[in-house]
């Protein structure tokens, strides 16, 4: 069964885990791009995407807007109730699923999910019932990596390149 849906945490995986306060308060985040091109690429191979994450923030919600991430949930204490939630909305199973996360807050998605993604520098908790470790941390690239992972070993390599040849 192919996978049909990758679930993102968002900091320490599509972030460095670093959040940063401006003078007035601001929250700075910073964002891959090469994560973002690989987002953008597995959802026009007809996949799906959803972000779910514990904190909120106004600065993911303009992220998964400019990738067209249709699927985004913040401030989630549960994310396996939420993601079991979007399994049944979207039809699918959890064998259609992979996750990606770095901390204790993600242990029950990654244990749920078919296949499950951490970051280089994730919890040593996570890292332990993870079915892949990446080589990236946080922030620099790991979401690609894992997107990589999966288009090589569904044979969707060709698909993915000809999206940009």
């Amino acid at each position: 069964m192919s996978i049909e849906l990758i679930v993102l945490d968002v900091d320490g995986t599509m972030t460095n885990s670093q959040i940063t306060y401006s003078q007035n308060g601001d929250e700075i985040k910073s964002f891959n791009v090469k994560d973002g091109l690989a987002i953008v690429s597995w959802m026009k191979l007809g996949k799906k995407v959803a972000i779910i994450t514990g904190r909120k923030s106004k600065i993911v919600e303009k992220r998964a807007k400019e990738l067209h991430i249709e699927y985004y949930y913040q401030g989630i204490e549960n994310k396996l109730e939420t993601l079991i939630e979007l399994t049944q909305k979207l039809n699918i199973s959890m064998d259609s699923v992979a996750t990606i996360g770095d901390d204790l807050n993600d242990y029950k998605i990654l244990k749920a999910s078919k296949i499950s993604f951490v970051p280089q520098d994730a919890s040593e908790h996570v890292e332990r019932i993870a079915t892949v470790s990446l080589i990236r941390k946080g922030g620099d690239g790991a979401v690609r990596e894992m997107i990589e992972y999966l288009i090589s070993k569904e044979g969707l390599t060709q698909k993915y390149l000809n999206l940009w040849l």
